[in-house]
């Protein structure tokens, strides 16, 4: 893990070495100190000559104005350097959630994720910055303080040497105790953020059924939970912080009376003294350091284990090594004995063999959580079908770079996202680079344009998160809109207009079936009024493809498709 973690320093060897030299001439300049103080009142001093001692300061008093740049160089360039390392290690995490499958998003909390993205992070950084000059700061300086030490007075530093492997034993188990309480600390982090998440993400839904209460109760736990965490780890951290104190004040007034037993019996001078006593708080310092980096590099180094943790998760769906780009595709689609299952040993389709023709309108209906969703899924490679193929202009998608494959297809979705941005911003996410005259022709085929020409900042209007600003019939156009600028071969419209009232149902319809045209299309419904112009009715049961047909062909067959006609008949 330290072979990683030190991997990003790389872009930065020149800032880590300057701050590194500057931190070493701080700590040297700390060990000179107390040398310094002992020329002058063991040799300056008896001599009486006030102007060298003046002069000797004024030099030293030159020294600190140089020290005094190091030490900023060390606190904001030393800074900078972790929010640097942060800010890359951010950016590769980024990256490779959105790599990440459905099946991973479906099985993870977002909230667990924003913790990963902030707060481990933050740590992480944190550590970057002070771990290894700290650290190796705090060795050079503990060593050369008694090399300092054992130079004034050799049986005064083995004296005062002999507390430390109490102290090294302090830290070392404080150390164990607080990386525990960290990884604790940081998992009640993450479910805490998650419960947030979902609370005020669902606050219409809590409102609407009048669960405050319940939701502050679940929040109340977590709170405690996460109370009780950080609670714990001050406690070890204070256990820590109190005995490292008590064992530094012990040495101080040990050096105190061993060095006045030594000067009384004339074996030390009052200047070695001085430096002596100087030193001692010397050597405290790379302790107090070392208690400095067990309080954080418990939190950084957990936090590093489920970067890595994360990281390392291997995406279900890559780019195979020699997947070619797809070019314009005609649309022309095949499953061929294709199965699949969300969890092991449980096959949501099994053996399902179908072919579309390019430019076809293909409508998949049947009973609720028989697949059909999942079979459209399949095709853009949200999910990775576990046996079969399925092609798309006689290529097998998997050879197919994703990207390239994902172009090509457009989803019209029942729930439809919506980024808290402007109408404009939403729109032209079907393709980026639009121009204000393509969004508005997408808005008038989508059959939007008056709703946003009536609207005070037209396509600068925001539209709130998710989209609360819109109602469901504005949503769907804005999808349908989306649509008309990306221009896919092939569309998916999955359950488009069923929850919308007639009118508007009807007004989308006319939008869908012109954005359907020309277009390779399979839509997902239940409502068969919407779908009864289908070029083919594909109708799936959870034992797979039941029939499939024109309208008229499955209502004469009298199956599963004119069962459901007449039921939807006999409900209307």
């Amino acid at each position: 893990m330290l072979k990683r973690f030190m991997t990003y320093y790389k872009p930065y060897k020149k800032l880590f070495t300057m701050t590194f030299i500057c931190a070493v001439f701080v700590a040297l300049l700390e060990l000179a100190f107390p040398l310094i103080v002992n020329y002058v009142v063991d040799s300056l001093l008896p001599g009486g000559n006030l102007m060298i001692i003046f002069w000797a300061c004024v030099a030293l008093f030159i020294v600190y104005i140089f020290n005094s740049g190091a030490h900023f160089i060390v606190t904001y360039w030393g800074h900078r350097l972790g929010i640097n390392i942060e800010t890359d290690m951010r950016a590769e995490l980024f990256e490779h959630i959105q790599k990440l499958s459905f099946t991973y998003h479906d099985n993870n909390k977002t909230g667990h994720l924003l913790s990963n993205l902030t707060n481990d992070l933050f740590e992480i950084g944190e550590v970057a910055h002070h771990g290894p000059e700290d650290v190796f700061i705090a060795i050079m300086t503990l060593f050369g303080s008694f090399a300092v030490m054992l130079y004034i007075n050799v049986e005064l530093a083995v004296l005062t040497f002999l507390v430390v492997p109490l102290l090294i034993f302090i830290v070392i188990y404080c150390n164990r105790k607080m990386t525990a309480a960290m990884k604790n600390m940081f998992t009640r982090m993450a479910d805490f953020n998650a419960r947030v998440e979902d609370t005020v993400g669902g606050i219409r839904l809590v409102q609407a059924f009048a669960n405050e209460k319940h939701e502050r109760k679940l929040f109340h736990e977590d709170n405690i939970r996460f109370k009780e965490a950080k609670i714990w780890s001050y406690r070890i951290m204070g256990i820590n912080n109190s005995l490292s104190y008590m064992m530094m004040r012990i040495m101080t007034l040990f050096v105190l009376l061993c060095g006045a037993y030594f000067i009384i019996q004339g074996q030390l001078s009052i200047g070695d003294f001085m430096a002596f006593v100087l030193l001692t708080n010397v050597f405290f310092r790379p302790i107090e350091k070392i208690n400095a980096i067990i309080e954080s590099y418990p939190k950084g180094y957990s936090g590093f284990k489920r970067f890595i943790a994360l990281l390392d998760t291997e995406p279900d769906i890559l780019d195979r090594p020699n997947a070619a780009e797809l070019p314009q595709a005609r649309g022309d689609i095949q499953y061929r004995d294709v199965s699949f299952g969300y969890e092991k040993g449980r096959t949501v389709l099994e053996g399902i063999d179908l072919t579309i023709a390019a430019g076809e309108t293909v409508a998949f209906v049947g009973p609720s959580g028989a697949g059909k969703t999942t079979l459209c899924s399949l095709l853009p490679r949200f999910y990775e079908i576990q046996e079969g193929a399925i092609t798309v202009d006689g290529l097998d998608i998997r050879d197919i770079q994703l990207t390239s494959l994902r172009r090509q297809i457009g989803i019209v979705q029942q729930d439809v996202f919506m980024f808290s941005g402007t109408l404009r911003d939403n729109i032209r996410y079907g393709k980026l680079g639009a121009s204000d005259e393509e969004v508005w022709e997408a808005a008038r085929r989508a059959e939007l344009e008056s709703f946003i020409r009536g609207l005070a900042d037209g396509l600068d209007t925001i539209v709130g998160e998710r989209g609360v600003k819109l109602s469901g019939g504005q949503k769907q156009r804005l999808s349908i809109a989306r649509m008309f600028l990306k221009n896919p071969p092939i569309l998916i419209l999955d359950e488009a207009t069923s929850a919308l009232d007639t009118e508007t149902e009807a007004s989308i319809q006319r939008s869908l079936s012109e954005l359907a045209e020309g277009r390779t299309t399979l839509i997902i419904a239940h409502r068969l009024a919407t779908i009864r112009h289908a070029d083919r009715i594909v109708v799936v049961t959870p034992e797979g493809i039941e029939e499939q047909g024109s309208h008229e062909q499955l209502l004469k067959r009298g199956g599963h498709y004119a069962k459901l006609q007449q039921a939807q008949h006999v409900y209307a």
